[in-house]
């Protein structure tokens, strides 16, 4: 004997709003949290600075400078890297050879580096030329640091040449002189005297 169930119409119909409903709901709930993403997004490329593109070729040399010096200061390598081209070349105070390419400079700059704690580099006086893809600038600076354990301070200049090369500035060419009287260290008490780094880097 077979049972028929009478299904209610009504039902059907009913089952067939809600998923509807349900559909609505996701569908909003969606477009609003694509459209919260999209402001949010917008509200951050606003707030986000200026590109170093958009600035004049000054400028970028300038930012150039800061970020060279930031990187020292903090002895992050690889920002260093950034800043200097393949084939710069390094001419320091002392009565050395020029330093030839960034693969010589390298590990001189981590071997010096790490000799240095609590390193302060204030740049000043910048003087900035830009004539096509090519440019130079010096500055004055003022460092200070613990080197092997001695309090450091000196005063130089630096000139550096810059190039453009696929639209950023790199630094081809570094000088860098000691004023004279700039060197000032103040070993505690130590009967023999330690060499220092007088300047940063020695370059």
């Amino acid at each position: 004997m077979k049972i028929k169930i009478a299904r209610n119409p009504c039902s059907g119909r009913l089952v067939k709003a809600v998923v509807f409903l349900l559909a609505g709901v996701f569908l909003v709930a969606n477009l609003s949290s694509a459209a919260t993403q999209k402001d949010k997004k917008k509200k951050k490329d606003e707030t986000q600075p200026k590109t170093v593109m958009a600035l004049g070729d000054e400028q970028q040399i300038d930012y150039l400078l800061s970020e060279m010096l930031g990187a020292w200061q903090i002895g992050d390598v690889e920002k260093l890297r950034a800043t200097y081209a393949d084939d710069v070349s390094m001419v320091s105070a002392g009565w050395t050879p020029p330093v030839i390419g960034w693969a010589n400079f390298a590990p001189i700059f981590q071997q010096q580096r790490a000799r240095m704690q609590r390193v302060r580099m204030d740049r000043s006086n910048t003087y900035i030329r830009v004539n096509g893809n090519t440019g130079w600038a010096c500055y004055q600076w003022d460092f200070s640091a613990d080197v092997d354990g001695q309090p450091v301070q000196s005063r130089g200049q630096t000139t550096v040449v810059v190039v453009k090369r696929n639209d950023h500035w790199v630094i081809v060419h570094n000088h860098t002189s000691l004023s004279p009287g700039g060197a000032q260290s103040s070993p505690a008490n130590t009967t023999t005297p330690q060499p220092t780094p007088a300047k940063p880097n020695e370059f």
